[in-house]
């Protein structure tokens, strides 16, 4: 079968599943393959559940015409949504980065749709799966497209930008993020990088960040053409500064050759303010008015433990705990040392996928929390704890032996930082403060 011929059958039925305890009546099962299981097993079932196809690559099981068998199910999903991609003509947005993407994604998403349709990646769908997902969830009444793009290793966003072909993109920063993966600082660079190589290829229109030296070199070296630049300084198309951080931003902003505005936001984090920044860039960009622009930002309050902020009874806790690298834990640790309350605790938890830079790395993260003016310092992970010392620090080996210590000796009328890689699970912690 051809993509054409996949294409008609998914306009009939444009609706993606690939878990069959999640089956939409009427859908088309992709069968897709993981480390642990094969989905073609669960063709039949799939059918059996309501959906209307089941797309495979086991001959074994075709059943019926039902299933659909083609050389290989990832290669065909994202095929098929590289197709319906073609088939669009809106204005797509691309973006990666080190850190912020997914915070920058729905700060984007809020502002272009006090004037757009808007379609954007749901949660972090964005890898090889997850971007082709994205794709084939925008229907034909949605007028700009935002399309989140993660990576751990080299060529995979020059992948997902062949995929998506974004006509615009942003990159929210390189830092050190995925080192193992990418094989140190410069391979991030040259990874995140792909997303301006294609953008440059295609003539689309890059945001970027003017106060990022190694973004204005990556430009440079690319001599990129369209570009539209944000940051401190009033020459960009869109300036602004922190005015407040108490712990939500506020900030004043302006256009070029505009007069400033004010907005305040529901974002913790002075790391935040570029992301603000992008929004409001692209918004502006899109021809939205001043007042659309401060509505957007003013509107989005996180709820995806990305620089959220959550009120108990007793303390205050700023929950970061989706997931960790050594650039984003330095700028949370920062952070939390510039806001002015009289108890501050630091909860960190191990960082992941790290490599041979991971003992370097914990130890980088233990002398910033050290030095920072904060009243208290848990470490929690293998990592952090290979390296305890006598230091005026708690470390905990796992997540379960600080429940255990945290239930003992409850903290009140605090401030609370929890920060983590994902598979440490620190939101376990939430319900002890």
């Amino acid at each position: 079968m051809t993509i054409e011929q996949l294409y008609a059958i998914y306009q009939q039925y444009p609706v993606i599943s690939t878990d069959t305890r999640k089956i939409a009546p009427g859908s088309i099962f992709f069968a897709l393959k993981g480390d642990k299981f094969d989905a073609n097993t669960f063709a039949e079932q799939a059918i059996a559940a309501g959906a209307a196809y089941a797309v495979i690559d086991n001959p074994a099981y075709q059943t019926s015409d039902k299933q659909i068998l083609v050389n290989d199910v990832l290669t065909t999903l994202q095929e098929l949504a590289k197709y319906h991609r073609s088939q669009l003509q809106i204005p797509v947005i691309g973006l990666t980065g080190s850190n912020g993407k997914t915070t920058t994604k729905e700060l984007i998403n809020s502002v272009l749709s006090q004037h757009y349709k808007t379609y954007a990646t749901i949660g972090n769908l964005n890898n090889h799966i997850g971007v082709p997902l994205t794709l084939l969830a925008i229907k034909s009444d949605v007028e700009v497209a935002i399309v989140e793009m993660g990576a751990n290793h080299q060529k995979e966003i020059e992948l997902l930008s062949n995929i998506c072909q974004p006509t615009h993109g942003l990159i929210t920063n390189v830092g050190r993020a995925h080192l193992e993966g990418f094989g140190g600082r410069e391979g991030v660079k040259k990874g995140k990088g792909e997303l301006f190589d294609y953008l440059k290829t295609s003539k689309g229109v890059a945001f970027v960040n003017a106060d990022s030296e190694v973004l204005l070199d990556m430009v440079k070296e690319r001599s990129m053409q369209n570009v539209v630049y944000y940051g401190a300084d009033e020459a960009n198309a869109v300036s602004g500064k922190l005015i407040e951080n108490s712990p939500f931003l506020k900030l004043q902003w302006k256009l070029k050759e505009s007069t400033y505005h004010i907005a305040q936001s529901q974002l913790t984090g002075a790391y935040n303010l570029d992301n603000i920044l992008a929004a409001i860039c692209i918004g502006h960009y899109f021809k939205l008015s001043e007042e659309e622009l401060n509505r957007g930002i003013e509107n989005y309050a996180p709820t995806n433990n990305r620089s959220q902020i959550v009120t108990t009874e007793t303390n205050t806790l700023i929950c970061d705990y989706y997931n960790a690298n050594p650039s984003s834990m330095l700028v949370a640790i920062e952070n939390v040392g510039l806001l002015d309350f009289p108890h501050k605790i630091l909860i960190l938890g191990d960082m992941f996928e790290l490599g041979d830079e991971s003992p370097a790395e914990h130890t980088a993260i233990i002398n910033k929390a050290m030095v920072t003016p904060v009243d208290e310092r848990i470490f929690i992970g293998e990592e952090f704890y290979r390296q305890k010392g006598e230091t005026n620090a708690i470390f905990f080996r796992d997540a379960d032996e600080a429940i255990t210590a945290l239930k003992a000796q409850p903290v009140k009328n605090a401030t609370v930082l929890i920060k983590g890689s994902r598979g440490m699970a620190l939101e376990r912690l939430v319900n002890l403060f």
